[in-house]
């Protein structure tokens, strides 16, 4: 079985979890996957 880590950040709109987690993903090499932006999405269809 292969365990894939994970971060998950939380917090208040406009705290910096998405510039945070963008420099993580860079820094680890690791992929993004920004769930407000997916919400958001689908509000809009």
């Amino acid at each position: 079985m292969n365990i894939v880590p994970v971060i998950t950040l939380d917090g208040p709109g406009g705290v910096g979890k998405g510039t945070l987690g963008r420099l993580l993903a860079h820094d680890l090499g690791w992929h993004l996957l920004d769930s407000g932006a997916i919400y958001r999405a689908l509000a809009l269809a």
